[in-house]
C-alpha cells in the first residue's frame, strides 16, 4: 500500500499558504508508492525520424511546398475567407509567400498560448549555472549575482528576456510575447483593410505562486514603451486575455533516501510541470472554441524563437492535421529538454533528456552519427481535435519523477511533460526549424547573458576559455537573436541599444 503522509494542521496550513494543492500532492505520493503513477519506464529509441517532406517538412530553408488537390478542396470549403492566394505552380507546390499570407488570413481563428507558469528559481540558482560551465559562471560571476537577486523569486516571464549590449534590462518575456502577436495582428490589418478585432487572442496558464505577479505586470504593461505605441495605432488592448490558474504541489524526497517517497521536507512548492496545462487550460479552449477559435498554439514564455508563424498554420491547416510540433537539430547547449524519437511502438515520442529518456541513451543516438532533432517546446493545435481528445490526453499523460540538486537541497520534482503529447496522435505534423531562429530557450542565467551577446567581444572571453565550441555556441546564439529582434519583433538597434521600430528617432 506504500506510506500513508500524515500532516499535521500546522503542516498543512504551511502547505496551502505557499499554494500547494494538499490533495493532489498526497494522491500523487499515495499513487507512487502504489505503483500507479511515476513508474513510467524511459521511452525506448529506435531510431530518430529522418525529413522526408510528408511527416518532417524542412521550412527553415524551403520556398515552396507540395500540395495536394483534395487538400485545397477541404481548405477552401473549410476556410473559404482565407482561400485567396491558394493558386499552386504548375508544379503544384505553393510558394512560401503565399502561404504565409494564407495563415495570415487564418488569425481571427487562431489563439496565441504560453506556458508563463514558471518561477525563475532554476533559473537564477548559482549551483545549477556553475554546474553548467564554472569558468563562464567565474568571468560573468559579477553581473550573473547582479541579475540573479533581482530575478529571485519573480515568474520568469516577467524578467529581462535579454541583456542590451551595455548590460541594461531588454523588455520582459512577456512584453516580448505580446508584441509578437500584436505585430502579426498588424499584418492582418495591411493585408485585408479591415481592422482587428477589439482584443487580442492571446491566453496563458500561470501558477497560484505567480498569478498576481503577471496579473500585475499586464497592468504595467499599459504603459510599456514596448507596446503601448504599437498598441495604440491598432486600437487594441494588449494586456487582456485568458488566464487560467496551475496549483502547485510539492516537492518528494530523493531517490537516494530510499525506493518509497515522503513529502519532501523542508516544504517546497513546485509546478506540476508544463504537462499539467490540458487539465488546466481546458475550459478556456472550450470558451474560445465557442468564440470561433479553430487553432491554437501553445509554447513556453522563455522561449523567444516562439512567436505566431502563418506558414506553419497555414500548412497543419493545408494538411488537416491534428497538431504540429517545432524541432530543430540538437547543438552543445540543448541540455534540457525533449529529442525526438520514433519509439518501440513505432511512434513519434518526445523523451525529455534525463526523465524520459536516459541521457547514455540519447549520446548513442548521437554517436550513430544520425542527426537528432530537439524539441523546441512549441506546439500548434487544430483545437476541434484537440478538444475531443482532451480527456483522454489528461488521464494518460505520463507522470514522471526527476531528482533535484539545487540550492534548496536534494529532492524529488514530479511532473508531466506536455509534449510527450505527441505519442498520443496518430499523424503529427513535424516542422523541422532553423534553432537559433526558432528555439531561443535561456534556461539558465547564463545562457540568456551569452544569447545576449553580453561581453562575448572582450578579449578575456575569447583569450579565457579555450572552448571554441562554447564561443561558436554563444555567437550563434547571439546572431539568431538578433535576427528575430529585428524580424519577428519588430526592434531596430540605434544607439547601442536596442528600440521598438516605431520610437526610431524619438
Amino acid at each position: 500500500m506504500g506510506i500513508e503522509e500524515r500532516l499535521s494542521e500546522t503542516e498543512q496550513q504551511e502547505l496551502a499558504s505557499k499554494g500547494v494543492d494538499i490533495d493532489l500532492s498526497l494522491n500523487i505520493l499515495k499513487d507512487y508508492n502504489s505503483g500507479i503513477v511515476g513508474r513510467n519506464p524511459d521511452i525506448i529509441p529506435v531510431d530518430v525520424p529522418l525529413i522526408d517532406g510528408e511527416r518532417v517538412i524542412d521550412i527553415s530553408h524551403s520556398e515552396s511546398f507540395p500540395v495536394a488537390d483534395e487538400e485545397l478542396t477541404a481548405f477552401r470549403s473549410a476556410y473559404p475567407e482565407a482561400s485567396e492566394y491558394l493558386t499552386p505552380s504548375s508544379e503544384g507546390t505553393l510558394s512560401r509567400e503565399n502561404l504565409k499570407k494564407t495563415g495570415l488570413l487564418l488569425m481571427p481563428r487562431f489563439s496565441y498560448g504560453f506556458l508563463n507558469g514558471g518561477s525563475a528559481t532554476s533559473y537564477g540558482d548559482i549551483r545549477k549555472n556553475r554546474g553548467f560551465h564554472s569558468e563562464l559562471y567565474g568571468f560573468y560571476e559579477d553581473e550573473f549575482l547582479k541579475q540573479s537577486e533581482k530575478v529571485k523569486g519573480e515568474p520568469k516571464g516577467v524578467t529581462p528576456a535579454f541583456l542590451q549590449p551595455g548590460g541594461e534590462e531588454g523588455p520582459s518575456y512577456m512584453e516580448l510575447k505580446l508584441r509578437s502577436l500584436l505585430l502579426q495582428i498588424k499584418a492582418y490589418s495591411e493585408l485585408t483593410g479591415k481592422k482587428p478585432s477589439a482584443n487580442m487572442p492571446f491566453f496563458q496558464m500561470t501558477s497560484v505562486a505567480n498569478n498576481t505577479r503577471v496579473q500585475e505586470a499586464l497592468k504595467e504593461y499599459r504603459n510599456s514603451p514596448w507596446l503601448k505605441d504599437l498598441a495604440n495605432s491598432l486600437d487594441l488592448d494588449p494586456w487582456t486575455g485568458e488566464t487560467s490558474v496551475q496549483p502547485l504541489v510539492t516537492a518528494y524526497t530523493h531517490s537516494s533516501e530510499g525506493e518509497e517517497k515522503k513529502i519532501h521536507r523542508p516544504f517546497i512548492a513546485l509546478p506540476g510541470g508544463h504537462g499539467q496545462c490540458f487539465r488546466v487550460l481546458k475550459d478556456v479552449w472550450v470558451k474560445l472554441y465557442d468564440r470561433g477559435i479553430r487553432f491554437i498554439s501553445l509554447g513556453n514564455i522563455d522561449n523567444l524563437g516562439y512567436t505566431p508563424d502563418p506558414l506553419e498554420l497555414a500548412l497543419l491547416a493545408l494538411k488537416g492535421r491534428p497538431a504540429g510540433f517545432d524541432e530543430s537539430f540538437k547543438t552543445q547547449v540543448d541540455t534540457k529538454g525533449g529529442i525526438l524519437v520514433i519509439d518501440d511502438k513505432g511512434k513519434l515520442n518526445c523523451a525529455d533528456l534525463g526523465v524520459g529518456i536516459s541521457v547514455k541513451d540519447a549520446e548513442a543516438l548521437e554517436k550513430s552519427g544520425k542527426k537528432v532533432l530537439f524539441n523546441c517546446g512549441s506546439g500548434l493545435f487544430n483545437l476541434q481535435w484537440l478538444l475531443s481528445n482532451i480527456d483522454s490526453i489528461i488521464r494518460d499523460l505520463p507522470l514522471r519523477f526527476s531528482d533535484q540538486n539545487k540550492d534548496a537541497g536534494l529532492y524529488s520534482q514530479a511532473e508531466q511533460v506536455t509534449w510527450e503529447v505527441i505519442s498520443m496522435i496518430d499523424d503529427p505534423l513535424i516542422f523541422a526549424v532553423d534553432k537559433y531562429k526558432r528555439f531561443l530557450a535561456a534556461k539558465i542565467l547564463l545562457e540568456n547573458m551569452m544569447t545576449s551577446g553580453y561581453r562575448l567581444s572582450d578579449p578575456d572571453f575569447v583569450d579565457k576559455f579555450g572552448d571554441k565550441n562554447l564561443l561558436d555556441s554563444a555567437g550563434r546564439l547571439h546572431r539568431g537573436l538578433q535576427e528575430i529582434l529585428k524580424n519577428r519583433y519588430g526592434l531596430i538597434f540605434e544607439n547601442n541599444r536596442w528600440i521598438p521600430a516605431e520610437s526610431e528617432g524619438k
